[in-house]
């Protein structure tokens, strides 16, 4: 997983800043600290984005090659702020596993005082607390990096050599991770997240299996040959299976929806002309046993 998801916290980040320059009444995500987080090179082309009709180009360039991918990770990231801030008052706990150089535990003003944990590559870790070092000037004392290699080492022991407890209510999210991993490596995150205390929320994000076998290609042929064919990706799900699967490990499904669903709650009201791929889906669910 680690070599291939490499890099991979850029774009989405990228994306975050632009969608800045947009007027507050349009904007999906508000994420002043995006910026700050790009590598020197990203920023300077985020900068070209700033006037209006450059911003529109491009966007409707990106909708040609790849449709739904800028809308769809909009929605990913204002659904995953929602559900976090909603679950604020029912958790002690939050662990973002692949976190990437998400930013929202900085943002979101319900997570202040809660104990958050950020599991990514060394890589991605050293990075991310450089970057947030000099955004924030010092690190908040309630946020606690984690670096690990996915490949070799086991998350539990990691996590609990940097403090943290499975006693604690936790909410764990993994945001465009699954895809990375293998059926093998699934199996032991679910593993490690059926020892989550009761009451724990999952928020995961996962590819359509009938996308991945090629059934169902919605419109994104060129992505099919990037990830799936060019072996980027190696996982996928069958909507249908996912309750099935979760409740082998103690969790039970509040909510699947599909990018093009939360579209219709976060595009829409903000007159935003995207679509957003059905291609990807989001499963928020409970820790019951």
């Amino acid at each position: 997983m680690a070599r291939e998801s490499e890099g991979t916290a850029v774009g989405p980040t990228a994306l975050v800043a632009v969608e800045q320059y947009f007027p507050q009444k349009e904007r999906v995500v508000d994420d002043t600290l995006a910026y700050r987080m790009l590598p020197a090179k990203t920023r300077a082309f985020v900068r070209l984005l700033k006037p209006r009709w450059v911003r529109d180009l491009i966007i409707s360039l990106s909708e040609k090659s790849q449709p739904g991918i800028w809308g769809g990770l909009l929605c990913r990231k204002r659904y995953i702020d929602e559900k976090l801030s909603s679950s604020s008052d029912n958790i002690g706990a939050v662990v973002n596993l692949g976190a990437g150089f998400d930013t929202r535990e900085f943002r979101l003003p319900s997570l202040s005082k809660m104990s958050f944990w950020e599991i990514d590559q060394a890589k991605n870790i050293s990075l991310k607390r450089q970057r947030l070092r000099r955004a924030l000037g010092k690190m908040p004392p309630n946020v606690n990096f984690v670096p690990i290699d996915f490949d070799r080492e086991d998350i539990g022991s990691v996590l609990v050599s940097h403090g943290y407890s499975t006693s604690e209510r936790t909410f764990f999210i993994m945001e465009a991770v699954t895809q990375y991993l293998t059926e093998e490596g699934m199996d032991e995150v679910l593993s490690f997240l059926s020892k989550a205390a009761s009451g724990s929320r999952l928020l995961f994000s996962y590819v359509r299996k009938d996308f991945f076998t090629a059934e169902s290609l919605f419109s994104w042929g060129k992505g099919y040959k990037r990830f799936v064919l060019g072996k980027i990706w190696h996982y996928a799900m069958d909507p249908v299976e996912v309750p099935g699967l979760l409740a082998k490990y103690g969790w039970r499904i509040i909510e699947d929806k599909g990018y093009d669903e939360l579209a219709d709650g976060y595009l829409k009201p903000f007159r935003r002309n995207l679509s957003s791929t059905p291609v990807e889906r989001m499963v928020f669910a409970e820790k019951v046993k």
